[in-house]
């Protein structure tokens, strides 16, 4: 490897790893990204469909726009902002959901949130513990937090779900919010292909060893998955503190399909349906984002985790009995795949994003903490309150380079 000696190694090419790598360089300090993936963005992916469309298969909304750094980094690279109000808040249309039902949702949905807003004025306990006992919209609301983290309320920490914090405002970025983040390390010194199978932090150096051989190092930044750390075999010496915080900061199940849509003129452009409204494992559709003739598909928790087990076909086939349900039989000739990504099966993701387990919400600022200032660590599993979110991963990969450049100047 022709950079097998550095000052500084950053694990993982996302959107943590680019934003330290970043800073180390402004800096001026030496320093590496290394990359299982052939590419860069980890979980921020963008791909291109037969029409030139740009579909992100990964994160794809700047969340908190008004304070999000990526708008910044998307408008310094000429990306066009889009900022029409996201689907979730704005009615949905109302096939096999009327609009009085839709008011009656948003209603307890709204109260089951400021449930969730005082959660941590007690101890902790499963957010499910939240829901109203027989509330009708129940299985509905739980449907919805699994797209938000990835696994159903009755695994979710009340008090993690409480300190998310989320200002309202959504925008995406029209090419990509994954072809703004892999651009952002245009420039940067970065191995690709380059899966770390052992940080052996025993001696006076790191040693860092990889498919391409050893890499040295004084310092390292540390941003893959909390499915990655947890692994013990990871570090030697072992650090079973991480280990056991990774896994009680698992990554849930949530994936997109994309689909195209003939004769998309029939909806409204960014609108959107429930598969259904009776059960929690289903589908949310947004349909026509952008105003483009797509279809894009939601599916959270364990129903991601079942259809991901069927490969992709059974997805395209979830999504089909769904949509035909309500729009009927003639709507299945409309639609054809055009892509999906099964994150629960990327060896390098097994999975979407973090949620903390009951009681383990405090556990992310444990994964933080760094080590013998020498071992540092980023991703949005270590933020506290933008777990979930590229930007957050993002601010955490600026906040450990800051630590490694203070650590420098002492």
């Amino acid at each position: 490897m022709a950079n097998s000696d550095v000052e500084v190694v950053i694990v993982g090419g996302g959107a943590a790893g680019l934003a330290a790598a970043r800073r180390l360089v402004d800096a001026q300090v030496d320093c590496l990204v290394v990359e299982a993936r052939s590419r860069l963005g980890g979980r921020a992916w963008t791909v291109t469909d037969p029409d030139g469309h740009s579909l992100d298969l990964g994160c794809g909304w700047l969340h908190s726009a008004d304070r999000n750094p990526l708008v910044a980094v998307a408008e310094q690279q000429g990306r066009v902002i889009d900022k029409t109000p996201p689907p979730w808040m704005r009615p949905s249309l109302t096939y096999g959901f009327p609009r009085a039902e839709q008011f009656e949702f948003i209603d307890a949905r709204e109260a089951f949130d400021e449930r969730v807003e005082a959660a941590e004025g007690a101890p902790d306990q499963p957010a499910s513990a939240l829901l109203k006992p027989g509330e009708r919209w129940n299985a509905l609301i739980t449907a919805v937090a699994t797209f938000v983290t990835g696994t159903e309320l009755d695994r979710v920490s009340a008090h993690d779900l409480a300190r998310y914090h989320d200002s309202g405002v959504n925008w995406r970025v029209t090419e990509g919010l994954g072809t703004a983040i892999t651009a952002s390390g245009a420039g940067l010194p970065v191995a690709l292909d380059c899966p770390v199978h052992r940080i052996d932090h025993s001696g006076r150096r790191l040693r860092l060893e990889t498919t391409h051989g050893a890499i040295a190092a004084d310092r390292a930044i540390i941003t893959l998955p909390t499915s990655v750390i947890a692994d013990e075999s990871l570090f030697t010496p072992a650090l079973p503190d991480k280990a056991a915080a990774a896994r009680n900061l698992p990554l849930g199940f949530d994936d997109k399909l994309f689909l195209a849509l003939d004769g998309a003129g029939k909806f409204p452009s960014d609108s959107r349906l429930f598969g259904r409204i009776d059960r929690a494992g289903t589908g949310a559709y947004h349909l026509r984002p952008f105003g483009r003739p797509l279809i894009e598909c939601y599916f959270g928790g364990s129903l991601a985790a079942e259809l991901e087990d069927g490969g992709d076909r059974a997805f395209f086939d979830f999504a089909v009995t769904e949509l035909v349900d309500l729009i009927g039989s003639g709507f299945a000739r409309r639609v054809r795949p055009l892509g999906v990504h099964r994150w629960g099966s990327d060896p390098f993701a097994r999975g979407a994003y973090s949620y903390a387990l009951p009681g383990k919400a405090d556990c992310r600022a444990a994964l933080a903490q760094p080590i013998d200032e020498r071992l540092f660590f980023a991703g949005e599993a270590c933020s506290l309150n933008d777990f979930s979110t590229a930007h957050g991963a993002w601010l955490t990969g600026v906040a450990a380079a800051d630590r490694i450049i203070d650590v420098r100047r002492r």
